[in-house]
């Protein structure tokens, strides 16, 4: 900008001059305590001192060009004003014309000097070297370029905020699960060195470029949370190897207890099939499992694992095997229960039948012929060993029908 038009315009009044005075040195102070609050503010420090890469390195390099700027704009500023402070000092009661132009000049003219020439390509002849701005001028583009570092530094500081927690929490994990892996002596675990190169990784990007993590204007902790995720799993099964160690005794005896109990389970519904196929007809129920032995051959081969110190195929084996033992169980439940589901059916018929037997004499049909019948047929097919509980359940039904039928007739009569 040219310095062309200044001394046509109206000089200000005296007035006017120390009201523009007063804001402008309210604005100063503003200013300052704006560039100051941003050199002792947490992200600046962190900035500064980091050895930075990637994206934040080239966000923050503009940064500090725009701060570097920023300092040299109200140095050039401030200087201006205090010009301007100084020749309004020297004013006497009846200032002269020319002074106040000049004061008006300085106040609201191109009096502040940008810093840096003006590029060759863009000078004219007589054109100065170097632009002039105004002091609304000077302020506006000193706003800008504090708007765009603080925008970066508070970026920057959130993200170091929002990663910085659970990065730690995660390095602390894989310490304490090395930790664990260390104390299991031969036990090294391929899965812990791979979160280990990951979180490694990791740590660099969130320590040097912070900003790359950035998502939607948050920070994006996807990684960190599967490798804490990956560290939690890890941990929890190195402290189930070293509980299975430091407890084998105890947990040898719980196993050998719950292998006896599917023996005993498979007992019973052995007894309970023998006896549903000798008194249930037709009983279709498959040979109830035999696998005690075999639990018991697994549980003998983990004493071998014990004594060779191979804790984390000892823990693997004693967890199958716990697991085996209980879906054992469930197997011989439940064959059981088919058994006796059958011998339970044949007691149900029974008790109705009885129940029908006792209502048809309450209605008066003790006698009947037809009942009477009924009743030995269903009677004879319950009783009979092996029971047909098809036709038993087809008989009672008949019996039941047909008390029905005689109490209806007896109410029409």
């Amino acid at each position: 900008m040219s310095e062309s038009g200044a001394g046509a315009a109206a000089p200000m009044s005296r007035e006017g001059i120390e009201h523009a005075l007063d804001g402008l040195r309210e604005d100063r102070e503003r200013i300052l305590a704006a560039l100051l609050a941003v050199d002792d503010h947490h992200g600046y420090r962190l900035l500064t001192g980091a050895r930075l890469a990637g994206e934040t390195w080239h966000r923050w390099t503009e940064a500090q060009e725009r701060l570097e700027l920023l300092w040299r704009l109200f140095d050039e500023y401030s200087r201006t004003l205090e010009t301007a402070e100084a020749l309004n000092a020297r004013l006497g009661r009846r200032p002269h014309h020319d002074c106040l132009m000049e004061l008006t000049r300085l106040l609201s003219g191109p009096s502040v000097e940008l810093p840096g020439e003006i590029p060759l390509a863009k000078r004219t002849l007589l054109g100065p070297a170097r632009e002039r701005l105004t002091l609304d001028e000077t302020v506006t583009l000193m706003a800008d370029a504090y708007d765009k570092a603080a925008g970066v530094i508070a970026a920057a500081d959130a993200a170091w905020s929002a990663l910085f927690v659970p990065l730690e929490e995660a390095e602390e994990s894989w310490r304490e699960t090395a930790r664990l892996v260390q104390a299991l002596e031969d036990v090294r675990h391929v899965e812990l060195d791979r979160l280990g190169r990951e979180l490694s990784a990791l740590g660099r990007l969130v320590r040097t470029d912070p900003l790359s993590l950035i998502r939607e204007g948050q920070a994006d902790t996807g990684r960190l949370d599967r490798v804490r995720e990956g560290l939690d799993a890890l941990r929890a099964e190195l402290a189930n190897v070293a509980r299975v160690r430091d407890e084998y005794a105890a947990h040898a005896a719980r196993l050998e207890e719950a292998i006896t109990r599917v023996e005993a389970a498979e007992r019973d519904a052995r007894d309970a099939r023998a006896t549903a196929l000798l008194k249930i007809a037709g009983a279709a129920l498959p040979e109830p499992p035999q696998t005690g032995a075999g639990l018991r051959h697994r549980l003998a081969a983990l004493d071998a694992l014990r004594e060779s110190c191979r804790w984390t195929e000892l823990a693997e084996r004693a967890g199958e095997l716990e697991r085996a033992a209980d879906e054992a169980l469930e197997q011989a439940w439940a064959a059981l229960r088919l058994s006796t589901g059958l011998l339970d059916r044949r007691g149900e018929l029974r008790g109705r039948l009885g129940a029908y037997r006792a209502k048809a004499a309450r209605l008066g049909f003790a006698e009947d012929e037809m009942l009477t019948r009924l009743y030995g047929e269903a009677r004879e097919l319950l009783w009979t060993a092996p029971c047909d509980l098809r036709r038993a359940t087809a008989a009672v039904a008949d019996y039941q029908r047909a008390i029905k039928a005689c109490e209806s007739e007896t109410r029409r009569a």
